[in-house]
């Protein structure tokens, strides 16, 4: 019989010596990848060199794929732009890559560059405070610590001897994450969070606007509206002083493109403001001018707190000036929110570029611009197929239509990339567009004759 002991003894045999002399190449990456790690994705192995622009080309077959996909709407600019994709900037961020030293404790000016870039180019007035992370659902997570830390200090001021001010609402389809405490907000798919141990805070029906929005459906997004008003009411009736923040997302990404009326915010931020609760947006996927502004809550209210990742290549939390009712709050007092790298210096140098790259092309206007027109081309599409397609939405670039079931969305999704469109599901039976924030009319008009040519044949 084996004993524990003998079991757990280092057999240097069993090292993968032979494996390290593995040869990889382009048309056996993913075979490699499967011997250690599970490997779901698009089979699609990239290009890093020959893909250009708005198009992914495949490393194996040399096939084009045209991108709605950026990497989950986190590569903003597509492949090579050439302010990047140039000598001048490789040399500039391969020395930057060299060295990784702790941003926390030790400082460069790659990371001030990039601060003040951030602050004078893309960061509204109102935010005072910023923190950096790698991860967005880190980011997610800081951003309700800073929550927490205000809430229980505040009701420390109000006389309270023990914590209170640890729970947190959000909303059902909603996807923060899936670390710590974000696994407790995101509801999604059970197969994210399901077996990990998670809080049970208080979750809100989500009024998300059908489109058209015609008299019909505004009666009943109003209605849906003042019922997730009167959940969150007896959620802070039941918790009294327990709530430290209301988080969302300006439009719930994965959970199905769910929009939501500028009403509605008005309502959330009223009752923050009314019971002592921050208001958290969740950027993390609709930051950095896809909307058509740098930040889609720029289209609805003021946050008190956003966190930010994927376009922004670091991720983190930006806040007003409304932590400052505590005057040692986790901004002023040191290690209450910290991370070793502060983000990662190489993203830090590379988001530098490609915000001044969106600034002097006039990005944030081409994605009003462009969304516009994508947007017009899907409610052709709807109406074209009408018993197929409906709840054609969109803000800026960031677009949506429903398909009839799910069944329907995922033929869609599989066919376009055999056509060579990659494009993303959301939700039960959505298909979300994520373009590049550079593309063209011309590149809207290619991918929306593949996607009506496979709808067309199903």
């Amino acid at each position: 019989m084996t004993t524990i002991t003998e079991t757990r003894t280092f057999d240097p045999t069993k090292l993968h010596i032979d494996q390290r002399a593995e040869i990889v190449n382009s048309g056996n990456v993913q075979e490699v990848l499967r011997k250690y790690m599970l490997v779901d994705g698009f089979d699609v192995t990239v290009d890093l060199n020959n893909s250009k622009g708005s198009y992914i080309q495949d490393s194996k077959t040399g096939k084009r794929y045209l991108d709605f996909f950026t990497y989950v709407a986190s590569h903003p600019l597509g492949m090579n732009h050439p302010k990047l994709d140039n000598e001048e900037f490789i040399h500039e961020i391969g020395k930057v890559a060299v060295n990784k030293p702790s941003l926390s404790d030790i400082y460069t000016e790659v990371q001030a560059e990039f601060v003040s870039k951030f602050f004078n180019i893309a960061v509204p007035s109102y935010f005072k405070y910023s923190f950096f992370i790698e991860g967005g659902a880190l980011a997610v997570e800081n951003a309700l610590k800073v929550a927490f830390d205000w809430k229980v200090r505040k009701n420390f001021e109000k006389g309270y001897k023990e914590e209170k001010g640890h729970q947190v609402i959000h909303f059902k389809q909603a996807f923060h994450g899936r670390s710590g405490y974000t696994m407790s907000l995101t509801n999604t798919d059970p197969t994210k969070v399901m077996y990990y141990p998670k809080f049970n805070w208080p979750r809100i029906d989500n009024p998300k606007v059908t489109f058209p929005l015609n008299d019909a459906n505004l009666s009943e997004v109003m209605k849906a509206e003042d019922l997730a008003v009167e959940q969150i009411k007896n959620a802070l009736a039941q918790n009294k002083d327990d709530i430290a923040c209301i988080i969302l997302e300006p439009i719930q990404g994965e959970g199905g493109d769910n929009h939501f009326r500028k009403e509605f915010f008005q309502k959330l931020r009223q009752l923050c403001d009314e019971n002592e609760m921050l208001l958290i947006m969740d950027e993390v996927q609709t930051g950095i001018a896809m909307t058509g502004k740098w930040w889609a809550h720029m289209h609805y209210v003021q946050p008190d707190v956003i966190s930010f990742g994927k376009k922004t290549q670091v991720c983190g939390i930006l806040s007003t000036d409304r932590v400052d009712d505590i005057d040692e709050n986790v901004f002023r007092k040191p290690s209450r929110i910290n991370s070793t790298w502060g983000g990662n210096m190489v993203d830090m140098k590379r988001f530098t570029k490609i915000l001044e790259i969106i600034d002097e092309e006039n990005l944030v206007d081409n994605c009003a611009v462009q969304g516009e027109y994508l947007l017009n081309k899907i409610y052709d599409l709807i109406n074209k197929y009408p018993d197929k397609l409906s709840n054609g939405r969109g803000l800026g670039l960031f677009c949506a239509f429903d398909c009839k079931d799910s069944e329907l969305r995922n033929k869609v999704t599989a066919n376009a990339m055999s056509s060579g469109l990659l494009i993303l599901g959301s939700g039960e039976r959505s298909m979300r567009f994520r373009p590049p924030v550079n593309i063209t009319k011309s590149e809207i008009d290619e991918g929306m004759e593949i996607l009506d040519k496979v709808i067309t044949a199903l």
